[in-house]
């Protein structure tokens, strides 16, 4: 078991009558986390949303109803609760009238969990995200030296719990990932009207990453207006699939204001897309492939340490551009990344022009540990 860097988080939420709200795509490792902290408990009911008995019994709710429900239990566990109707208000019944319980839910969609609990849950919960395995948990697991040796094999595979555990089946755990998450779970929604067209915007994502994206362009790729595709982005973001980029502007007239990149919370998902799965030495993408893992590390970094923290990208209308900019306490800092260390770089000179007090630095792979610690 790796022990991951969420799970003191998860037990502070609860020592501080908070329900934890466990956020995060499928198979990243939620239900293995719980198992782990509760499995030599006794006093844990374990609740699916996925399943229909469960969603018949909890359709129409009381507090006298779940204290039936719970029974002697001192922790209740609610997987995948975004399948359970009005679950805020039903959650809230647990927070406001059986607070001797310790409440746990997860969820693999913020559109379908987070919207439906912000509101009656304010003030009564901690939200707590999960991404895949990253750099920094598995450098305690086994060491930084072992971790640093196998990044060629992590930007290809990635770091999903199942990819890491089973080396040398990596191919077809992502093949069955892709055709069991993103094939079928995400395919059902209701909110998608054309699946085949989410497919085809998703491998052309997976072509983009590190460039500029243009949901018009997008659109003829896949046959949809921009306003669809907008639309779908946002829900494989709320997903946890992608995330956004936006454009940093603030003293340059030139400056792109309204474009954004997308990045992959994963490589392996993102190569399995696309059916790549070429060792480094043999592919064109590598600048890519880095750009991707190193700002994925990074958010994920900050989100675990619960960093105020502001991020973009930067570039102007003659194609100057950034790799990463931060802002943090009032301190700007910029950040270019190049996997091979000698590389250079001209891209610097007419942002500190423009941005004299702020700072910038290179990553590549011999010095970029300290980026994501």
């Amino acid at each position: 078991m790796i022990k991951r860097l969420i799970e003191e988080k998860i037990m502070d939420a609860l020592q501080q009558k908070k329900a934890a709200i466990i956020m995060g795509a499928r198979q990243v490792g939620k239900t293995t986390i719980l198992h782990h902290l509760f499995d030599n408990q006794n006093d844990v009911l374990w609740l699916s949303g996925d399943d229909a008995d469960v969603q018949s019994v909890l359709s129409n709710i009381s507090s006298t109803r779940w204290r039936a429900i719970i029974g002697q239990n001192k922790t209740l566990i609610l997987d995948e609760a975004q399948y359970i109707e009005n679950i805020g208000i039903k959650l809230k019944l647990i927070t406001d009238q059986l607070p001797d319980i310790q409440l746990i839910a997860t969820g693999s969609s913020s559109f379908d969990l987070a919207n439906k609990i912000n509101e009656p849950l304010t003030g009564r919960k901690r939200e707590i995200m999960l991404f895949p395995l990253s750099f920094v948990e598995m450098t305690k697991h086994h060491g930084l030296i072992d971790e640093r040796r196998l990044l060629p094999h992590r930007l290809v595979f990635g770091y999903y719990p199942e990819i890491v555990l089973n080396f040398g089946n990596e191919k077809i755990i992502l093949k069955e990932l892709i055709n069991s998450y993103l094939y079928k779970d995400i395919l059902k929604w209701d909110r998608i009207r054309k699946p085949d067209k989410i497919v085809k915007l998703l491998q052309a994502l997976a072509f983009q990453v590190g460039h500029l994206v243009s949901y018009n362009e997008l659109g003829q790729i896949c046959g949809l207006d921009s306003k669809t595709i907008e639309q779908y982005i946002v829900l494989l973001e709320q997903s946890y699939i992608i995330f956004r980029l936006s454009a940093f502007r603030r003293n340059l007239r030139n400056e792109l204001k309204n474009s954004r990149k997308i990045y992959f919370w994963d490589n392996g998902l993102r190569n399995a897309l696309i059916s790549n799965f070429n060792p480094i030495e043999l592919r064109n993408d590598i600048g890519a492939l880095w750009e991707n893992f190193i700002i994925s590390e990074r958010v994920k970094m900050i989100n675990y340490n619960d960093l105020w923290v502001n991020y973009w990208f930067w570039r102007t209308q003659q194609q100057q551009e950034i790799d990463y900019i931060e802002e943090a306490d009032g301190k700007i800092s910029a950040f270019e990344f190049k996997w091979n260390p000698v590389a250079k770089t001209n891209r610097m000179n007419t942002f500190l022009e423009a941005y004299p007090n702020s700072s910038i630095k290179i990553i590549d792979r011999e010095n970029f540990e300290d980026f994501l610690f």
